[in-house]
């Protein structure tokens, strides 16, 4: 059994955070060393707080390590994509070539990395470092091809006074 010795304060501490905290794991951590303050049993800490005797002890050698803040943190693993490490030319890359299509961003990522990847998991990857799946318009049938070039360099031009203004 681990011997720890509570202070006046630290205990309030504790009953404060069993509920306060806006965390419930937090809150189940608070609560188990609040009863080992009140020097329970370890069997029936477990019990009570629906904790295994393991978890029991990680939790009391988080707080002899490092006090309450220590048993405040939560790490949760996941697990990084392989995508992560090429992220940056990734990014350059499509900035500059911008994929019409997932499989087309399917294709070019492996190319550039070698990494093949649903086209979930890529879709998920290219909206985690803020690229977006843009709409594409239509022209209408009868559209006339120069009026829209026209259109657009006028437009260029207007867009780019206000952004000097």
């Amino acid at each position: 059994m681990i011997k720890i010795d509570f202070s006046k304060e630290e205990t309030e501490a504790l009953k404060y955070e069993r509920f306060y905290h806006p965390h419930p794991r937090v809150q189940r951590k608070m609560e188990a060393l609040l009863l080992k303050s009140q020097k329970i049993p370890h069997k029936e800490i477990c019990q009570i707080a629906d904790i295994s005797a393991n978890t029991l002890r990680t939790y009391l050698h988080a707080y002899t390590d490092g006090g309450i803040d220590k048993l405040k943190e939560i790490n949760f693993y996941r697990q990084k994509s392989e995508l992560v490490a090429h992220k940056k030319t990734i990014e350059d890359y499509f900035s500059d070539n911008p994929p019409a299509t997932i499989k087309e961003a399917i294709a070019e990522i492996e190319k550039i990395t070698g990494l093949k990847r649903s086209p979930i998991q890529t879709r998920k990857f290219l909206k985690s470092i803020g690229m977006k799946r843009l709409k594409v318009g239509t022209i209408p049938s009868k559209a006339d091809p120069d009026k829209q070039e026209a259109f657009k360099k006028n437009f260029r031009t207007q867009v780019r006074g206000s952004k000097s203004q």
